[in-house]
C-alpha cells in the first residue's frame, strides 16, 4: 500500500484546470475545470474510462501543455506553463512514466544511453566511468542487473523491462513528483505486479508522491491512498480510496465499481447494486447539458440535464429523488 501523506501542505495543487484543442470540427474539451490536491509521499489516483481527460491532466501537469486556464502550483510554485518555461529545478522533480514503453524509449538508443541523458543534462555528470556507475545504480533499483541490460536496445527487452528502463529514466533527475500515465495497462498481469512492487519500493526509499493514472480499479485500490473520479473533462467525486469503494456516491463512480470482475459471491456481493454499466462515455466535443454523467445514468431527470452537478450526492442515491 502506498504511503500515507507526511504533510499539511501539499506537493501539488491544481486549481480549476481547463485545457481544451481546438480542431477542425470545433473543441475538445479534455480537461474541463478541475481541482485537487496531492500530499507529499502520497500516490492519488485519477480514474475513468478512455476519453475522460485523466491523460491529458497528467500531460499538463508536467508542462507537456500549457494550460487553457486555471493554475499549477508545485510547493507552492507557480508553473502554469510548458515545461520549457519553468524553472530547471521544478523540471527536474517532476517527471512521467508512460503507458507505453516501446513508443517512449528511442529505439536507436541503448538503454545505456536513455538512462544517461537525463543525468548529464541535469547533474552535469560527463565522465564515462561515472556515467556508467550512475546508470548501474539506477537499473540496480528497478532489478535490472546492468551487466546484462546496460548495453542492450529497447528491441531486445521485454514489455516490463522496457517499463523498467523508463522508471530508471525518470528517477535519474532525482525527482519528488512522478505522473504515473497507466503505467502498467500494455503489460501482462503478472509484470504488472513486479511493476507496482517496484513503484512502492522505490516511493518508500526516496519518499516519492505519485499521480497514478489509470482505468483499472483493481490497482487503484491497492495502489493509492485517495482518489478522483474522472468523466468527460470532470471529477465527479474525490475521496479517500477505502471510502470511495465502501461507499461510492456519484452513479458514476457505482457503474465503474459494479463492472470490476469477481471471483467469488461474498466479492459480487460488495459491488453496488441497481446500476450495471451500459452506454459509453459521449464527446468532448459536445458534452451534454447539466450533469455530464445523465445520458447513461439510470436515476437521472430533467434536474440532472439543468445542473452541473450531480443532484443526488448530498443523500447519497438513498432516496433515487433530486435534493432541490
Amino acid at each position: 500500500m502506498a504511503q500515507v501523506a507526511s504533510s499539511k501542505e501539499p506537493i501539488l495543487k491544481v486549481v480549476h484546470l481547463k485545457k481544451y484543442f481546438k480542431v477542425s470540427l470545433g473543441v475538445v474539451r479534455a480537461v474541463d475545470d478541475i481541482s485537487f490536491e496531492i500530499m507529499p509521499g502520497e500516490t492519488f489516483g485519477l480514474i475513468g474510462e478512455s476519453g475522460s481527460g485523466k491523460s491529458t491532466t497528467g500531460h499538463v501537469i508536467v508542462g507537456m501543455y500549457a494550460p487553457t486556464s486555471g493554475k499549477i502550483y508545485y510547493k507552492g510554485i507557480d508553473i502554469s506553463v510548458p515545461a520549457p518555461k519553468r524553472p530547471r529545478q521544478v523540471r527536474k522533480e517532476i517527471q512521467i512514466v508512460f503507458q507505453d514503453p516501446a513508443s517512449s524509449l528511442n529505439p536507436s538508443k541503448t538503454v545505456f544511453d536513455i538512462v544517461a541523458l537525463p543525468i548529464k543534462l541535469y547533474k552535469g555528470i560527463k565522465k564515462r566511468e561515472e556515467l556508467e556507475d550512475e546508470v548501474a545504480r539506477l537499473l540496480e533499483l528497478v532489478e535490472l542487473p546492468p551487466e546484462y541490460y546496460m548495453y542492450r536496445y529497447p528491441r531486445e527487452l521485454g514489455g516490463g523491462e522496457k517499463q523498467a528502463v523508463a522508471i530508471a529514466r525518470a528517477l535519474a533527475t532525482e525527482p519528488s513528483f512522478i505522473v504515473l500515465d497507466e503505467p502498467t495497462s500494455a503489460l501482462d498481469v503478472s509484470i504488472q505486479a513486479k511493476i507496482i512492487n517496484t513503484l512502492i519500493n522505490l516511493q518508500r526509499k526516496f519518499n516519492l508522491s505519485y499521480l497514478f493514472i489509470t482505468h483499472d480499479l483493481g490497482l487503484a485500490r491497492n495502489f493509492t491512498t485517495r482518489l478522483a473520479i474522472m468523466y468527460l473533462g470532470k471529477i465527479v467525486e474525490i475521496g479517500p480510496t477505502e471510502r470511495v469503494f465502501k461507499n461510492p456516491l456519484h452513479p458514476y463512480t457505482q457503474m465503474l465499481l459494479s463492472a470490476i470482475p469477481v471471483l467469488t459471491e461474498e466479492e459480487e456481493k460488495l459491488k453496488p447494486r441497481g446500476i450495471a454499466s451500459r452506454g459509453e462515455i459521449g464527446s468532448p466535443m459536445n458534452p451534454p447539458p447539466g450533469c455530464r454523467f445523465n445520458p447513461r445514468c439510470p436515476f437521472a431527470n430533467e434536474a440532472c440535464r439543468k445542473i452541473l452537478a450531480c443532484i443526488f450526492l448530498s443523500c447519497g442515491l438513498q432516496c433515487r429523488k433530486p435534493c432541490i
